[in-house]
Formats: C-alpha cells, structure tokens, sequence
C-alpha cells in the first residue's frame, strides 16, 4: 500500500526528517511512537502533500506510485485521508455539507445518518465544522468525514488525543470498522491508550529523524513505559537473546 524510501523532509528550511524507510501492507494498522518534536506529524503532512513540508530526498509511494509531486486533491482522490491533530474550525461551512463533499469521492453508498448516530454527532451536522466543538468532538467529526471518503490509506494522527476514555473507546471501533483486507492505517500516538482499542499489527518509533525500531506495538510501548525512549532503543540495539534474558531475571525478581 505505502512505501517510504529514504524521505527526507525540510520545514522553512529546516530538516526535520532524515532517511525515513517505512513499509504498510494492504490491510495493515501501523502505530508510530516518537516523542514530542520528534516528526510524526511532519511525516503525516508529507504523505498527504501539505506543500510546506518539502521533500528534499527520498521517494513516497502508494500502490507502485511514486506520488512526490502531486497535490493534496490529487493524493485524496488516489485513497488517501487523514484525521488531523488540530482539526481546523471552518466557518460558514456545515459538518454535513463536508462530509456529503467527502462521500462524493467513495465508491460506495454512504449512509450519513447512521454514521453520525453511531458516532454521537447527528447533532452537531447543521453546526458550522468544529466551530465550539470540544476535542473529543473535533476527533469524532474528522472520523465521520473519514468515513464518508472511506480512504485506503487512513493517516490517524492521534486520534484518541483530548478524548475521554469512553469515547476512545467509540473511535477505536469506528477505525476497525473502517478497515478492511484492502484498506490500510498508520495511526500516530503518544499515550498509547488506543492500542486497547484498535487491531494494530506492527508499530515502530521515530526518533532522530528516522524510523529506529519496528517490532510488536505492545511491546514497544511497554519498554517505552519503562526505560523511556532511549532506554527503548538501547534495548531494541541489543541482541535478542540478551534482551530476553534480562527479562526474563527481571520477571523471577
């Protein structure tokens, strides 16, 4: 589904990713983990086109396209969404309005009520889109715009950011609905409180600039809880055998 090949990305001039390599195969929920400032949300706004994060180096394909030089409109149309960070308020633009813009682009029906209803937005869809909206609702909207494209590749950018943990656990349903064998996710996070929620297969940490281990999602996060990201990374440098072996004298303890 998604190739990245040595990307290197500049923001105003300064390089904030270095040689990323990352793989998602069709049908696959990644999870990134970095820490603040660390480019996840960079590497997100590059795949979707935004043009303010140039690509200096490197390739990003999508299903045997080198897709680099195409605009944003081009890249949705190709299958790919996105669930932003910070969702912009747009006035004088109804949440129903963009999400029938949305659906226009998916191949299938849409059925927009029952959507809404399961999302607990039906209220909200003759509002002006995340005007006095609450974080949690602004996560919800974006899914139900989501959902409406019914993209391929779905880039999550801390979905479960400023939601309480009720509806962390409404969003994380709605984002294994929205997959399917051919459809595929890479799902940003920085708590890791939707990996009890989502069907996630493989996870990996960005950190200096670049992709620095990839491995169980679970796992990472756990050593992470642990030793924080360095000690995260020094552990994924170790040999396997060695790293198990001090877990296994830190179990008997």
């Amino acid at each position: 589904m998604l190739s990245i090949e040595n990307l290197h990305i500049e923001v105003s001039g300064k390089k904030i990713l270095n040689g990323v390599n990352l793989n998602i195969r069709k049908g696959e929920m990644s999870v990134m983990f970095g820490q603040n400032g660390s480019g996840k949300t960079s590497l997100v706004m590059a795949i979707m086109g935004f043009p303010e994060y140039r690509i200096t180096e490197g390739k990003i394909i999508l299903n045997g396209k080198v897709i680099n030089d195409l605009s944003i409109d081009e890249r949705a149309r190709l299958g790919i969404g996105i669930l932003f960070q910070r969702p912009p308020t747009v006035r004088g633009v109804k949440m129903r309005q963009m999400v029938e813009l949305a659906s226009k682009t998916s191949q299938r029906k849409f059925d927009m009520g029952k959507m809404a209803e399961k999302l607990n937005m039906k209220e909200f869809l003759d509002r002006d889109l995340n005007l006095g909206f609450s974080g949690g609702e602004m996560k919800r909207s974006e899914l139900l715009q989501l959902a409406a494209q019914s993209p391929e590749l779905l880039l999550l950018d801390e979905p479960e950011s400023g939601v309480d943990l009720e509806n962390i656990a409404l969003i994380g349903d709605v984002i294994n609905k929205l997959l399917s064998k051919e459809k595929s996710a890479l799902i940003i996070t920085h708590t890791g409180h939707i990996l009890d929620y989502v069907n996630a297969g493989k996870g990996c940490v960005l950190e200096n600039k670049k992709i620095q281990c990839v491995g169980s999602p679970h796992d990472i996060l756990m050593r992470i809880r642990k030793y924080g990201y360095k000690g995260c990374l020094s552990c994924h440098r170790k040999e396997p055998e060695k790293v198990r072996e001090e877990s296994n004298k830190k179990n008997v303890k």
